[in-house]
């Protein structure tokens, strides 16, 4: 009797990075065939997130050779003997973070970090890697974009900072996971949404979401925070959004919000392990906390963002600002340091 399709090993290829900071190749490997609780998908477009970025970096386990991206849609291929909700044929989108739907995290309404599924940070994948099925109506490049960055805004928004219409929102960093808080601040009902970004064309970009003021800091020497409050006639925010993970940008973004009550939510990545803050905005009664994937649960919350961009709710078009093929993946991260760059949409 011939092998069944899930009990043999296959070859592609795929974005290899073999050290910190050494150029991406683009090489065959060898895939095993799924355990029992997995599935094996075969990709169909990806998209580069500046994760991937701190990933070449070594951040935040320097574990190489290392096969990078995370952003992605494609369809199942092959499924292990235990899976039960995922078929072969299938179109999904892979996260980094599971739902179990039973453990006490998942069942508090608190948190979207599952006990049974937690979130790996060796970048080896657990026996239960989340798999989530995917409308094939949604344009496929869109999907891709939901998978992390953007999805990670908008739920930092939306369900991690459960924003109040008519609240002020102001949000350091208009990458995709920016633009991805913006779209769910307007969404939401902010009043008023200050994008903040040192790349004048982001203006452009984050009007396009739903930003009703934009602030260059390089146009002027004040702080970011004083600037935020010039526009909110000195009170601050309700909320502010660091999505850039430059260090010094979480003290800048607490100081921001309103004496009291300001929520200061942490969204972006970086490198720097510690920070220095100013203790008096916490003293006084402010908020300073961190999400992972903007508090999206992938069984719960992800089919309603997906339901969202099948409306047209969410535009979804106006992040991709460049298409490179597989073979030119080292361009690609080039291209994504560059400021004009939201995201880059990967040929397979």
């Amino acid at each position: 009797m011939s092998k069944s399709v899930s009990q043999v090993i296959i070859t592609c290829k795929a974005a290899v990075c073999w050290g910190i900071e050494e150029p991406v190749k683009v090489e065959e490997i060898q895939v095993d065939p799924p355990k029992s609780s997995e599935v094996r998908v075969k990709i169909l477009y990806a998209s580069l997130c500046h994760t991937d970025i701190l990933c070449q970096e070594g951040f935040p386990v320097p574990l190489f050779p290392r096969v990078l991206g995370h952003e992605g849609v494609g369809v199942v291929e092959s499924v292990g003997e235990e899976v039960r909700d995922i078929k072969e044929g299938d179109v999904v989108i892979p996260t980094y973070i599971g739902e179990c739907q039973e453990c006490e995290n998942c069942l508090s309404g608190k948190t979207n970090l599952c006990l049974k599924y937690p979130m790996p940070l060796s970048g080896l994948m657990p026996d239960d890697t989340s798999r989530m099925s995917v409308d094939p109506s949604v344009a496929l490049p869109h999907a891709s974009f939901i998978s992390c960055g953007f999805s990670t805004g908008f739920g930092g928004a939306w369900k991690e900072a459960a924003i109040e219409k008519g609240s002020t929102v102001a949000v350091l960093g208009l990458g995709a996971v920016g633009l991805g808080v913006v779209e769910g601040a307007r969404i939401q009902g902010a009043a008023k949404i200050i994008g903040i970004d040192k790349n004048e064309r982001k203006r452009i970009k984050g009007k396009a979401f739903g930003m009703t003021d934009f602030i260059n800091p390089d146009e002027c020497d004040k702080p970011i925070s004083e600037l935020i409050k010039e526009v909110t006639a000195g009170m601050g925010v309700d909320y502010c959004f660091e999505c850039t993970g430059v260090a010094p940008f979480v003290n800048q973004a607490l100081l921001a919000t309103k004496m009291g009550k300001g929520q200061t939510l942490l969204i972006g990545a970086g490198t720097c392990p510690t920070v220095e803050i100013n203790f008096l905005p916490l003293l006084f009664g402010g908020n300073l906390k961190g999400c992972i994937f903007g508090g999206i649960k992938t069984k719960t919350d992800l089919p309603i963002i997906i339901d969202k961009c099948k409306n047209k709710e969410i535009q979804l078009d106006e992040l991709l600002t460049h298409e490179v093929s597989l073979e030119d993946i080292d361009k690609a991260f080039e291209m994504l340091k560059q400021p004009d760059c939201v995201k880059i949409l990967i040929k397979l």
